[in-house]
């Protein structure tokens, strides 16, 4: 008879000897439960690194990229949504992206995202909602689990009413009570230290805007920084910031 290529053992013990099997029983799951995350760890290193994939270019755009920690100690990728040009990037390669980035740079340990969701454009920088839940639950579990916290900063009208009635169904569970929502850049200094994040400076002077127009937050009052990116409307834009101006130091 051949002989099973599986090894294992047993072990008898007399059931009137009093004996208590559980540390014998305890020690062998434990063994094998070790054994089994080791194994999935191995496979995310592996699996997710992909060497031969050339992602400088992505790296130029800095729309992803790893800083400092927050007061939890947890690692920080900064993610600035403005600098994603989605209509290039397939969501195939954004998931590669992102997976390569985690599994090279954190590879162990709770890690945090700070989303920067300032003068976004649905239609230039936004992959969708269907796209990142997809990313997301694509992740290996334990990956899942290091991530603490999403901070979103500057999220608008619109982004609230989304999470607000759909995020539930689009996002799993776990994702959805990680999203912790900063209006102003002033509360995240709450959890991170200024150091710990660069902050490009047109977020800055969104913030700016929003601490002196606090209505622009609700779609009530507009964004000079997104009228100004419309050329063909430029004349009458800048006919708009005048009477703005000028009733501003009226008052």
């Amino acid at each position: 008879m051949a002989a099973s290529s599986d090894d294992f053992s047993v072990l008898v013990l007399a059931s009137d000897l009093g004996v208590d099997a559980r540390p014998f029983l305890s020690h062998s799951l434990g063994d094998k439960e070790e054994e089994e995350e080791q194994e999935n760890w191995h496979d995310c290193s592996d699996q997710y690194l992909f060497p031969d994939e050339d992602f400088s270019d992505l790296d130029l755009l800095q729309f992803f990229r790893l800083q400092g920690s927050d007061k939890h100690g947890n690692r920080i990728f900064r993610v600035v949504g403005k600098y994603f040009p989605a209509v290039v990037v397939s969501g195939e390669r954004l998931k590669k992206y992102i997976f390569h980035k985690i599994c090279s740079e954190v590879p162990e340990g709770p890690f945090c995202i700070v989303y920067m969701h300032s003068t976004v454009q649905k239609e230039d920088n936004s992959p969708g909602m269907t796209i990142l839940r997809w990313i997301y639950e694509e992740l290996p579990s334990n990956i899942k689990e290091r991530l603490q916290t999403v901070y979103f900063i500057h999220p608008g009208l619109r982004s609230r009413l989304v999470f607000a009635t759909l995020g539930r169904f689009f996002l799993s569970g776990g994702l959805y009570w990680k999203i912790k929502y900063v209006s102003r850049l002033q509360y995240l200094w709450e959890d991170i230290k200024k150091a710990e994040v660069e902050i490009p400076e047109f977020v800055k002077n969104h913030d700016d805007i929003l601490e002196h127009r606090p209505l622009t937050d609700y779609g009530i009052e507009p964004d000079p920084s997104h009228l100004a990116e419309i050329p063909s409307m430029a004349y009458s834009f800048g006919r708009y910031e005048e009477r703005w101006t000028s009733r501003e130091y009226m008052s």
